[in-house]
């Protein structure tokens, strides 16, 4: 068995930063170019067998895909009517990134704006102006991507055990994680912010995969759930693996992806998590838990 890589926020902190910028980027087409979605489920990219994807989005008469290719690092763009152009994924300025996409984008008689300012993130530069930001480890993207594409298959084996509204699994290009949300159907306390008030507008138990903060180095890569609105009690309740714990900080249940891949079964330690803090959650909140999950 392959062992599942190591991801220290130290060893590809600058690359990790660069990278999380360029992905706002293209998950900002996909945001300007598809229907708005209940809780936003129209702007995340999806795992490929090679890096992430848009999937097909509307534009005009043609449909329109881009894709970051992590195993010969390049960033393609296709259309229904046959075009294809690529970039590569190398170290370059996130504002050199954003004019080569554009650019190949006209190419194509693709024109889109996009809000310039990142999001979920310290960086208040414009993506078209920022020359900080520059870095591109080849292996150290690839070991992150092996981590993505070995996570998201245990998420789906998750998801498919609720019968419930349950998101896709998905990857939110905001804070750089991989997701899947799952709903009970009753209306939640409403929220002042427009991003959150959509996100959270109903009751939800969520599961996700954070490669870690490359901003202030202090979070590592790790594994969380959060139940909205928060019942009285969770922080108390014990929930598996051993290495599993409430964060006082985050709010939210986190096991260390450090463990994870350490362990002998990665997948079933994963999914020991994610059940019982689904259990947890959902018997404090009241959820009828028999009438939306499988035995």
């Amino acid at each position: 068995m392959t062992p599942w890589p190591e991801l220290r926020i130290a060893a590809w902190r600058d690359t990790y930063a660069t990278l999380q910028l360029y992905a706002q980027i293209v998950g900002k087409i996909r945001l300007a170019l598809t229907p708005k979605m209940n809780e936003w489920w129209n702007v995340p990219l999806y795992v490929t067998t090679r890096g992430l994807t848009t999937s097909p989005m509307p534009y005009g008469d043609r449909t329109l895909s881009i894709d970051f290719d992590f195993l010969e690092h390049r960033l393609g763009i296709e259309d229904s009517d046959g075009h294809v152009r690529t970039l590569p994924l190398a170290a370059s300025p996130v504002s050199a990134f954003h004019d080569a996409l554009f650019a190949e984008l006209a190419a194509i008689d693709v024109r889109v704006l996009i809000g310039e300012a990142p999001q979920e993130c310290p960086v208040t530069t414009r993506f078209c102006d920022d020359t900080e930001h520059a870095s591109y480890d080849g292996i150290a993207v690839q070991q992150f991507w092996q981590a993505l594409r070995r996570v998201e298959p245990v998420f789906q084996t998750f998801r498919a055990g609720f019968r419930g509204k349950c998101s896709p699994v998905h990857f939110f290009w905001g804070a750089f994680d991989l997701a899947v949300s799952r709903f009970n159907g009753r209306r939640a306390p409403p929220r002042k912010a427009m991003v959150d008030r959509d996100a959270y507008d109903e009751e939800v138990i969520s599961l996700g995969f954070w490669p870690g903060d490359p901003w202030t180095g202090g979070t590592e890569a790790l594994f969380y759930s959060y139940t909205v609105p928060e019942p009285e009690g969770l922080p108390g309740q014990r929930v598996r693996p051993d290495a599993a714990s409430f964060s006082g900080t985050l709010k939210e249940f986190v096991l260390p992806y450090e463990d994870v891949r350490r362990s002998a079964d990665p997948a079933g330690a994963i999914l020991e998590f994610a059940r019982s803090t689904y259990d947890a959650g959902s018997t404090l909140a009241g959820w009828d838990r028999k009438g939306l999950a499988y035995p």
